[in-house]
């Protein structure tokens, strides 16, 4: 790089760290710093809204600091007629404050129905191809407060169970693959993000999508805003959360030795075999431990529907269980032993 360019990139990168002397942004930069663990180099997901342009501010400030090199995305999933336009604002608008982004596309037909589902899927596929491209272990994902509790909302409709409710977590692994979905914004509030999206950018795009009550999602976040202007206590949400992730932990010890002590798997056929006494445990530890397997086999980022795993649960104990099909698996038993395998 020749000397003119060093200094405009200089000069770029004082005035990004320069709003770090904003109190409000200092205290959100600092927490999201204790949410991070020094690597390499981060890969961050962004799209034009408050919450990722101020992950994608806050992720360039904290490799600044520690002098690392990062990648930023931006998924365009063709599904609205000025996505393609949008990306491209975003693109520049980034790279106004020296952050340098690809822009992933979402190519071939698109789906009528499941819209949100489906395109979360494939958001996450075009990352994680990209995270194995550059050899980059973790991923970093805009979530936060307010998606926490929607997410907890909408599993509380669902009739979802303990895991269900609390499972977005500030760090997860990608299908027990070697990278980490990180989500250090969990303990900002939106109306946070949107004042650092203000403050740097003077800029974020207002998803349509995200006003259209035709989806639960901005139905329950529409339940929200009343909520708090009744009174929602954050902190009192976040301790029940937190009571029931330590009540959590003591059930994933058992599901651990329930996978440990109860089933055997080969690798050669790609099959795991359970014993007989792994039934012999509570309901949550055989309904946990099933799904588990299920979703490694089946090669799934997110586990089936718990409603599917309790009657499976159900139909094998009966006499006259025969080989199903599940989350892309075959389940079918053999003598006293249940054999899950990938479907083909």
């Amino acid at each position: 790089m020749n000397p003119k360019n060093l200094s405009v990139q200089s000069k770029t990168h004082k005035k990004i760290l320069k709003h770090l002397k904003d109190k409000k942004i200092s205290k959100i930069f600092n927490q999201f710093e204790k949410n991070i663990k020094l690597s390499k180099g981060l890969a961050v997901a962004v799209s034009g809204g408050p919450d990722s342009l101020s992950l994608a501010f806050l992720a360039k400030c904290f490799a600044l600091k520690n002098k690392i090199n990062n990648k930023y995305f931006i998924v365009n999933h063709k599904l609205r007629k000025d996505a393609s336009k949008e990306s491209v604002i975003v693109k520049n608008m980034l790279k106004n404050v020296g952050i340098d982004c690809k822009i992933l596309k979402w190519n071939g037909k698109k789906p009528t129905s499941n819209i949100q589902s489906q395109a979360r899927d494939k958001r996450y596929s075009l990352l994680v191809k990209e995270c194995k491209k550059n050899k980059i272990k973790d991923l970093l994902i805009g979530h936060h407060f307010d998606d926490l509790l929607e997410n907890f909302l909408i599993r509380i409709i669902r009739g979802s169970g303990l895991k269900g409710l609390i499972s977005l977590s500030k760090k997860t692994k990608y299908k027990n693959q070697n990278l980490n979905i990180l989500r250090p914004l969990l303990d900002q509030e939106k109306e946070d993000l949107i004042y650092i999206s203000k403050k740097v950018f003077n800029f974020y795009i207002k998803d349509p999508f995200n006003i259209n009550e035709d989806f639960k999602r901005t139905r329950i976040r529409n339940l929200l805003l009343s909520l708090k202007k009744e009174g929602l206590d954050k902190k009192k949400t976040m301790l029940t959360i937190s009571n029931l992730k330590d009540t959590d932990n003591s059930i994933r010890f058992y599901v651990n030795k329930n996978l440990k002590e109860n089933v055997v798997f080969k690798e050669k056929k790609n099959v795991f075999i359970l014993n007989k006494n792994f039934f012999d445990q509570s309901h949550e530890i055989i309904f946990r431990s099933l799904m588990y397997i299920i979703q490694v086999i089946g090669n799934k980022y997110y586990p089936v529907r718990g409603k599917s795993i309790k009657n499976l649960i159900m139909n094998i104990n009966t006499k006259s269980f025969s080989k199903v099909t599940l989350g892309g698996c075959f389940i079918d038993r053999v003598n006293e032993t249940i054999l899950i395998s990938k479907e083909i």
